[in-house]
């Protein structure tokens, strides 16, 4: 869709008027999630777009990478379409495509699939109204055909490369640890918009979250007061390729100031915390960092008031017998 943005220079005393189109492009994500993942999904939908509808596909104006969440599989970034197959191959053909393309019907996950027979000669006809050179063995560009309930789409393609499934083979870990697809999820609700956003992950613990977000590029450092597993945090951020600060230190001794902390709550599992102490974390939370995303087994919504704090968001996520929450509090 495209808008008109106007700006004005002044040069030398005189006011010069500029006019900008800018194209703002449509995408589509298309979701898949776990039963035991239906409200963290949610909740990170909410982060990411403001919203979490039903349907299993996202429609937005923001461009997202997919391989961010553990719960996208796919975008398209639309390029033309139709009310009707006909109209659509009509408008396919005023395209012109990238030499070395390929088209690929996408399966639209609100819908029974549709059969491979049905999926090739779709894209086949759909193919043949590009006007370039296709490459259906190694493709320099995917375009992507997906039927909505308005009609038929061509857009740019992208999948999801699931990142985080790497991650879980890493030389340390927790039985107790978030997983990877938490811990990724958790990151993207604590900064849906990473660019210039500080995180902290002051109880980083074996470091699950710091791979997560670090292998996004988000701007986050980590601390915990246990002197026993810091060496283990820093040889799995170094597993994956990855750079990031890691320092001994208690949460109630930092003094710098973040946009976001990200705090997996200890509990009586692994490590004994009082009341007091909990208290005391959530105090020196609220003093750190302008918002807080906090994954705990108990209760704390009468601690994290205590403290000051107010619950914006929260979901539950469950691991076997565990039952997590996440809050997001500011």
């Amino acid at each position: 869709m495209p808008t008109i943005q106007n700006s004005c220079d002044t040069i030398g005393g005189v006011r010069y008027f500029h006019t900008e189109l800018i194209i703002i492009r449509k995408h589509l994500y298309t979701y898949s999630w776990e039963p035991n993942e239906v409200s963290l999904c949610a909740l990170e939908r909410r982060a990411l777009f403001g919203e979490s509808p039903s349907s299993l596909i996202q429609e937005s104006t923001r461009l997202i990478d997919p391989s961010r969440s553990p719960f996208i599989k796919e975008r398209l970034t639309v390029m033309t379409e139709g009310a009707s197959f006909e109209e659509f191959l009509g408008n396919v053909h005023q395209l012109v495509a990238v030499d070395g393309f390929k088209v690929i019907y996408v399966q639209n996950p609100d819908r029974e699939k549709t059969g491979f027979k049905e999926v090739r000669r779709i894209e086949k006809e759909v193919g043949l109204q590009l006007k370039g050179e296709a490459e259906l063995v190694h493709p320099s560009i995917l375009y992507g055909i997906l039927e909505t309930d308005s009609g038929w789409v061509l857009g740019e393609y992208a999948r999801n490369e699931a990142i985080w499934l790497k991650h879980q083979s890493k030389p340390h870990s927790y039985s107790t640890s978030l997983n990877t697809r938490v811990a990724r999820a958790v990151a993207n609700i604590a900064a849906p918009d990473p660019e210039g956003v500080t995180l902290i992950d002051p109880c980083c613990g074996i470091g699950t979250v710091l791979v997560e977000a670090l292998s996004m590029g988000m701007d986050i450092k980590g601390s915990d007061r246990n002197p026993l597993i810091l060496d283990g945090v820093k040889e799995n951020i170094a597993h994956f390729g990855l750079e990031g600060e890691v320092s001994l230190m208690d949460i109630n001794d930092i003094t710098d100031h973040y946009d976001a902390a990200i705090i997996d709550l200890p509990y009586n599992l692994c490590s004994v915390i009082t009341d007091e102490e909990k208290l005391e974390l959530l105090q020196s939370a609220k003093r750190i960092a302008d918002k807080a995303v906090i994954v705990t087994l108990e209760d704390v919504d009468d601690a994290i008031r205590g403290a000051g704090l107010s619950i914006e968001d929260r979901c539950e996520v469950k691991k076997g017998r565990f039952v997590r929450e996440v809050l997001v509090c500011s």
